[in-house]
């Protein structure tokens, strides 16, 4: 089955998912259940989830073992970026072309949606059926060390605490690494998780095609933003203000970014050469996050 044709499917089967775990929430404060719902159902890809349920398939897992930790990592996905959009941190008032959660809302109400969607995440998990006890164990670290300090919330800290700063390549790998990155591995941790019979050396090599996908997924966006500004500002302005950021283009110029991104998704393959023909969409999704054009 083609990429765009498993997306669409999976991406189906966990917002039908999550249109249930939220239905069963109704009982709570009506603006809070109305938040939550808004800022779960705003017209993201899924991309985390189906990194879950293509890692499974790539190990002959059944969809319905990883639709509690598909649905979680979404709903800390969903948790992170109310957060991110607050006036305190990034102080957006758009995400995807409609009002941030606290500009439909109140900071208030959209402080409480992030807390209230973070802990969602892993009452789904606790509540799972579908996967034996000994599997929720590992999970649940998993996602707790890739939202928290050492992980997600850390990669903010780090991105905050650069404000106006150059930062070096390797400070801007890290940054990214714990910001985007590690969410991205736990989705791919989180897949492999759910066989039981997913030994050690397919577990690190799918760790090591996480890493390689997530560095170039935000590679790839940062030279979006630049090719984005250039056509938006005009070549010369757009360029001078994109190089003016920490990114990959300003550290190695748009040719090197490029290059690293390519390396990036030739190591992701590489990762996969133990796997037989069930990971290719994993192979594919690597060739479209470099390919992609938004």
């Amino acid at each position: 089955m083609p990429l765009k044709q498993l997306s669409l499917q999976y991406q189906q089967r966990v917002d039908g998912a999550l249109e249930q775990l939220l239905k069963n929430t109704s009982n709570i404060a009506a603006e809070l259940h109305q938040a939550m719902h808004y800022s779960v159902f705003n017209g993201g890809k899924r991309v985390r989830p189906l990194l879950v349920y293509l890692t499974g398939q790539a190990l002959g897992v059944s969809p319905e073992l990883q639709d509690a930790p598909a649905c979680a990592v979404e709903l800390i996905h969903c948790y992170s970026l109310v957060h991110d959009d607050m006036p305190a941190m990034d102080d957006d008032d758009l995400r995807r072309g409609q009002p941030t959660c606290h500009k439909q809302f109140s900071e208030a109400t959209a402080l409480l949606t992030g807390d209230a969607l973070q802990t969602l995440a892993f009452e789904v998990l606790s509540q799972s059926t579908a996967l034996d006890a000994p599997l929720l164990l590992p999970m649940f670290k998993t996602l707790t060390h890739a939202s928290g300090a050492a992980g997600m919330a850390g990669g903010q800290a780090i991105d905050l605490s650069a404000t106006g700063k150059m930062l070096s390549l390797e400070q801007l790998k890290t940054m990214h690494e714990h910001k985007t990155g590690a969410l991205i591995l736990a989705s791919v941790q989180l897949g492999a998780l759910c066989s039981a019979r997913t030994d050690l050396e397919e577990f690190e090599a799918l760790k090591h095609y996480a890493q390689n996908i997530g560095l170039s997924f935000q590679i790839k966006d940062d030279i979006l933003d630049i090719e984005s500004d250039t056509q938006t500002l005009g070549k010369q302005q757009g360029a001078d203000i994109s190089l003016n950021k920490a990114t990959y283009p300003a550290l190695l110029g748009l040719d090197g970014a490029k290059n690293m991104a390519r390396q990036c998704h030739q190591n992701a393959l590489d990762s996969l050469s133990q796997f037989d023909h069930k990971a290719d969409p994993l192979r594919w999704l690597s060739e479209y996050i470099i390919t992609r054009d938004h």
